[in-house]
Formats: C-alpha cells, structure tokens, sequence
C-alpha cells in the first residue's frame, strides 16, 4: 500500500506550564499542508529504507516504531517492509517523521481492516510520539498536552503558504531548556484565533500567529528567523510565524502569484523553499 504523509504547521504555539513529570503543557493550533512523504508498505521482514542515506534505518525509525505499536494495539498486522521518499525537511518543526508514522498507522488500519477510528488510531500514536495523534487527525486542530489531545476545529480557510527552512538545525530539548513559564509574557491568542477560523477570516487568522519559542531562540537564529518572516511580510504575506520548535518560517497569502513571487525571492538564498496549500 502507497499512504502519503502530510506535513504539519503550527499557527500558534503556547507553553502553558512545566508538569511534574518533567514534560511541559503545551497549547497549539496545528494545520497540515499538501507537502507530503510518501510511503510504500509491504509485507515483508520489517526492513526499512529511505531516500535520504542519514536517516535511521532501523527500528529506531517512527514508521517501524508505529507499525509495531499497531500490531501490540490490536493484535493484527504482518511485519512490513516501509519505504519512505522524503520530501518533507528533516529537522524542520513540521512533523516529518510524526507524519510518517500517522501515515503507517493509518495505512495499516485500511489494510487489516480493523475500522479503528481516527482517535482510536491517535491514541495507538500518542505511545509512539507527541506530535504522532494530530498527525493522525490532520487537517486543523486545536492540540493540548504533550500532544495527545487532539481536538479537530474549522479549517484553515483557503489560501496559499509560503515555506522556509533555513540550513540548519535547532533543538528541541534545548529549546524547551531555555523557556522559564513563568517569565512568559507574550502568549498567542489562541481563543481569538480558534474563532476566526470559525469565522473564515484568514486575515484574523494571520494576525494571531505566535511561537512562544521564537522568544528563546539564540540570536543568530532568531536573526535568521526574523529575516525570513520580513521578507515573507514583505512581499504581501498577511503574517508570518516559525512553526514547531523552528527552524521552519511560514508565511500566509491570499492569491498564488503574490506567493510565488515570495518564494521566488526567497528561494535565491534558501535551498528549502515552497509554495503550499492547505489540507
């Protein structure tokens, strides 16, 4: 079986409050867009193989991880050999491996008919990742917790998003390291920003995009962040924001060309760059 896996971007990110166990609350509105894996499942011996030659290999892949969560869940499925063809950036804040993972699961549910439904398979995924259950939901969804609530809202009205990752990486362990709750003082409005997607207003939607996390970035990646989401806004995005825990910066347009012609400007100095649309 072919299952495409969607990546994911953050229109706003919030950390509510560090918990006991060490883990952090987080508040998170989450769109998937159309830029997409595509994985090839087939019975086999449990090999795993991507396009890319730094990826893992092995069972420490999510895709071999969620297959396997599946069969202990259920009690179904064959071992599979998993092919990934990656277009989705690694190490970008936009859920490439998670998406990946939610993929298998959800493959795996049509090929053993086992009619789980999408919550049923989210919570199959909350042991494998955080950022797996909306993954598994799709499309826009308010997301609490580590991850594992997942509460499907009203989709992102139509529009075109331009996308950005600059060529390196940044961690999240460390990014999570440097934000003291309490000192947060800028938080997104995520009530406002749930209503206007109620609302089909994209120009609301775009004026509520925020990251806690761009608060805490070093500074020369905060630079390069603040750079990109100029230049996005710039040339006609009606916001832009840093998804995840970064580096990826995204912006949101109304018409395709005026899009296009951002990335295009942008693509002149950054490899990564794309003209996506909602999903």
């Amino acid at each position: 079986m072919e299952k495409q896996a969607y990546a994911k971007l953050n229109l706003s990110l919030d950390i509510l409050r560090r918990r006991d166990d060490g883990f952090h609350d987080l508040q998170m509105v989450m769109v998937s867009i159309d830029l997409t894996d595509t994985l090839t499942l087939t019975p086999g011996e449990g090999s795993m193989s991507t396009n890319l030659s730094f990826l893992p290999s092995d069972d420490s892949n999510l895709a071999q991880k969620a297959a396997a969560a599946f069969r202990s869940a259920t009690g179904q499925g064959e071992v599979l050999d998993i092919h990934i063809d990656k277009h989705i950036p690694v190490c970008a804040g936009m859920a490439g491996g998670s998406s990946d993972a939610a993929a298998v699961l959800r493959a795996m549910n049509e090929m053993y008919h086992t009619n789980l439904s999408p919550l049923e398979l989210a919570d199959i995924g909350a042991t494998v990742g955080s950022d797996v259950p909306y993954c598994v939901v799709g499309s826009t969804a308010l997301v609490e917790g580590r991850g594992e609530r997942v509460t499907p809202i009203s989709p992102l009205p139509p529009c075109y998003i331009v996308v950005c990752k600059p060529p390196f990486p940044i961690s999240t362990p460390q990014l999570f390291g440097r934000v003291n709750v309490k000192k947060i003082t800028c938080r997104p409005d995520t009530q406002g920003l749930v209503k206007a997607l109620e609302a089909g207003d994209l120009q609301g939607v775009a004026r509520r995009l925020y990251n806690v996390f761009e608060d805490v970035l070093e500074p020369r990646h905060r630079q390069t962040v603040d750079e990109i989401k100029s230049t996005l806004i710039e040339y006609g995005a009606l916001g832009a924001v840093m998804s995840g825990s970064g580096p990826t910066v995204f912006g949101l347009y109304q018409d395709e060309g005026t899009a296009r012609k951002a990335a295009q400007v942008l693509g002149e100095q950054y490899k990564d760059v794309f003209v996506c649309q909602p999903v």
